[in-house]
């Protein structure tokens, strides 16, 4: 088997919560030796699956021994993930400036909700409250209802976490030609701000009305939303291409000619409601079967159970159960070089921090770049 694609780059992680760990545990799901360095005795700091892959290693950061045992672990390290508020790290003595000192070809990144700078640096908050400051909150409602929380996935995870990785990568691909390290500044602010890309460009070409729920994908297009069905249960529809709308139309058996007005946002509420009547008629059963072998962009809303047993998730092996836990899959797929094998064990803490201490083993931060 082909080595997985970070083999050989050790990453430091402080644990936290959120965020950071997402990034430590898809840089470990491909290959990264992660040990995880924690607060003694504070199950606060256990994140599940997201710690899958990586030992974790208790060190009281404020006694001499654990922070002596911490800098050696970082002079060893490729890479340093710590998700605290701007000024702990310094305040330990393990700021980006002492570290570099003592490795230089050290990747620095930090995780924060607000960023290292700005009049809400040291402010607390949560995923909800990056999405409310960057408009990504306001956007996300049904027309005259309150804002909905999409989870906590856009903030900490798709524009947090991910991008935490995605910078890291930039910085160790850099690093080939720089012989240098840097610092990683990811925020979750500036991350979501980000993952609107798509919605501002809808502005720019005035093609984005400022009320909630009244655009093409925010639940005002008929083609583009969900139904509730007759057990109530719910369809999920996205038929945006006109062929696609076409058939969700002729398969509900509702007037064809809705089909002439498919973009013209003043027969939308006429078209809404007439799907809905035709989706709350029937069970949802009923409705994944007569959809079935239709290629119109139209899928059942799935449970989290339900999910499990899907057809296409079970061909990718999207949810596999490792230690009787239902772990979501490594993403995305390298097909040369795989992710790690989720049931493999996880080496011991202690090992790992004797080996690194010792210098046993040469990885990419202890050895020339590559030309």
């Amino acid at each position: 088997m082909a080595a997985l694609p970070l083999t050989g780059i050790r990453v430091v992680e402080f644990a936290g919560l959120g965020p950071a760990p997402f990034a430590a545990m898809m840089l470990a799901d491909f290959g990264a030796e992660v040990l995880r360095i924690a607060r003694p005795g504070d199950p606060a700091w256990s994140a599940g699956i997201v710690e899958r892959g990586r030992p974790s290693l208790e060190l009281d950061l404020k006694a001499e021994a654990g922070h002596r045992q911490a800098a050696d672990l970082v002079r060893a390290a490729d890479v340093l993930i710590e998700g605290f508020r701007p000024g702990v790290m310094e305040r330990l003595g393990l700021g980006p400036e002492e570290c570099s000192k003592e490795n230089p070809r050290l990747v620095y990144a930090r995780m924060t909700g607000w960023g290292q700078d700005g009049p809400l640096a040291s402010a607390a908050g949560h995923d909800i409250n990056y999405l409310a400051l960057t408009g990504t909150l306001f956007s996300l409602a049904r027309r005259g209802e309150a804002p909905m929380p999409p989870l906590n996935l856009v903030g900490d995870y798709g524009g947090g976490g991910m991008l935490l990785a995605f910078g890291v990568l930039l910085a160790l691909l850099e690093r080939e030609h720089s012989d240098q390290g840097q610092v990683v500044d990811a925020a979750m602010l500036d991350g979501t701000n980000l993952l609107m890309a798509g919605i501002w460009s809808r502005v720019a070409r005035g093609g984005w009305s400022p009320v909630p729920g009244t655009n093409d994908i925010d639940t005002g297009a008929p083609y583009y939303n969900v139904y509730g069905t007759a057990d109530g249960r719910h369809m999920a529809v996205g038929a945006v291409e006109a062929e696609f709308y076409a058939r969700v139309l002729a398969v509900l058996g509702v007037d064809p000619g809705l089909a002439e007005s498919q973009h013209d946002r003043a027969h939308w509420p006429e078209a809404r409601e007439a799907l809905a009547e035709r989706f709350r008629a029937e069970p949802m059963e009923h409705w994944i079967r007569a959809f079935g072998s239709v290629d119109a962009c139209v899928s059942p809303v799935l449970t989290l159970e339900e999910a499990r047993t899907d057809p296409q998730v079970t061909a990718r092996g999207l949810l596999p159960t490792v230690d009787g836990t239902v772990n979501p899959a490594p993403a995305p797929r390298l097909l040369r070089t795989p992710a790690r094998d989720l049931t493999a064990a996880v080496p011991d803490a202690r090992s790992v921090l004797e080996r690194w201490t010792t210098g046993a083993g040469e990885g990419p931060a202890r050895s020339a770049p590559a030309r």
